[in-house]
């Protein structure tokens, strides 16, 4: 990486001016602090990495640290690394080695209370495999489900019964479905990509992305072999995963692509309902799912299958027709999010191309991030994401607070 430019730390101020003070919680919502996605919990990670990484005063990261713990802070069965306890514990260990003790209690207690969540969440999936039910993105997902609390125990606790036991409810995931559901993958949810019941999704979807598809346990999966965290069927999951990856791959001039998600019916006629990309973005797009590809690559290890992803990374992050589709600078499906995926990808990567896609990547980003043009401050799609990506690359240095595990690219 090349140094850092003058303009690029001076819009990073200006992001930090901008995040300064958090809100007074809604008495209506007041589990919304606790959102990684959307509220302070998400806020505070920026000002984590600007005072680990730049050297700026703690205090505006303590001040949103308290409002995202302001309050009971919940661990009910419906809290995930995005929402609760899970995201303020993950939020806590990005705390940097100076300020840890100031957060060692809650964060010792907030540990215990995710222990046991991951424990009763596994008992119900497992439940639900057993049954032949359909499960819901809620259950395995990297934002509410078991991808991303495994997520946060691969960070505090990997040699832990309980992200043993996440680990070993992916692997059962990636088993087809009981006979009578005419083989569709285990992961096969009942509703449609928006949650919802639609005509287009008669008996709901298959879904590809890093968010809320097959993706995410993907790169939870590789991401534990690459610590050496390993349970029975681990490596055969993953190979499952790729090959599905595999078969649903579609090819164009402009280099590999995958569709976001498959109805019953392209399900059984073998061809998605989409006939070109998507935008290539972290989420459900073609960066997500080659970081995943790549990390499987060298997990496993298989130089072939590191190699097609990389090279389908690169060829997306070159085309001017994906590209286009880009519209915003937001995390989950905006610039922040491909150029902090395209960081973490050029960093492990065989194809030197690679290393030419960061620095152009934050070029763009850059010149089009501006304090408050997001409809909101939080992390995912608001001011925050883009900030802790320019964090990136204004210091041309990977997260000091490895705040971009949450994203599973790390």
């Amino acid at each position: 990486m090349t140094a850092p430019t003058a303009s690029a730390v001076s819009l990073l101020e200006q992001y930090a001016d901008h995040l300064a003070d958090p809100s007074p919680s809604s008495p209506d919502e007041p589990w919304a602090v606790q959102s990684l996605a959307d509220g302070a919990a998400g806020i505070s990670l920026f000002h984590i990495e600007m005072a680990g990484r730049f050297g700026a005063s703690w205090h505006p990261a303590h001040r949103w640290i308290t409002a995202a713990a302001s309050g009971h802070i919940t661990a009910a069965d419906t809290t995930g690394l995005f929402l609760g306890a899970p995201a303020v514990g993950f939020l806590l260990t990005t705390v940097p080695p100076a300020f840890q003790h100031l957060y060692a209690p809650a964060r010792g207690t907030l540990h215990q209370h995710i222990t046991a969540l991951t424990h009763r969440r596994v008992d119900a999936a497992l439940a639900r495999i057993s049954s032949g039910d359909l499960p819901t993105f809620a259950e395995y997902d990297l934002f509410y489900g078991l991808t991303g609390i495994g997520a946060y125990l691969l960070r505090t606790d990997p040699e832990s019964a309980a992200l043993e036991r996440v680990l070993g409810y992916l692997v059962a995931l990636t088993r087809p479905l009981s006979l009578g559901r005419g083989g569709l993958p285990g992961w096969w949810v009942r509703h449609d990509p928006a949650r919802g019941k639609s005509p287009h999704f008669p008996g709901g979807h298959g879904n590809f992305g890093a968010a809320h598809g097959i993706t995410g346990p993907l790169l939870l999966l590789t991401q534990a072999l690459r610590h050496g965290i390993i349970v029975d069927g681990h490596r055969e999951a993953v190979l499952s995963i790729c090959d599905h990856l595999d078969t649903w791959c579609q090819h164009s001039p402009s280099g590999p692509w995958w569709p976001e998600h498959i109805s019953r019916r392209d399900f059984e006629l073998g061809r998605p309902h989409h006939d070109a990309p998507a935008r290539p973005s972290w989420c459900y797009g073609t960066a997500g799912i080659a970081r995943a590809g790549q990390l499987a690559g060298i997990a496993q290890p298989a130089p072939d299958l590191q190699a097609f992803y990389e090279d389908a990374l690169y060829q997306a992050m070159t085309d001017p027709v994906q590209l286009r589709q880009v519209t915003d600078t937001g995390l989950c499906h905006g610039w922040a999010g491909i150029y902090q995926t395209a960081v973490r990808a050029a960093s492990d990567a065989l194809d030197l191309r690679l290393q030419s896609l960061p620095q152009r990547l934050g070029d763009t980003l850059a010149a089009q991030a501006r304090p408050g043009d997001l409809p909101t401050a939080g992390l995912i799609n608001g001011d925050a994401g883009t900030a802790l990506a320019l964090t990136t690359f204004a210091s041309q240095q990977a997260p000091s607070t490895g705040w971009d595990a949450c994203l599973l690219i790390n």
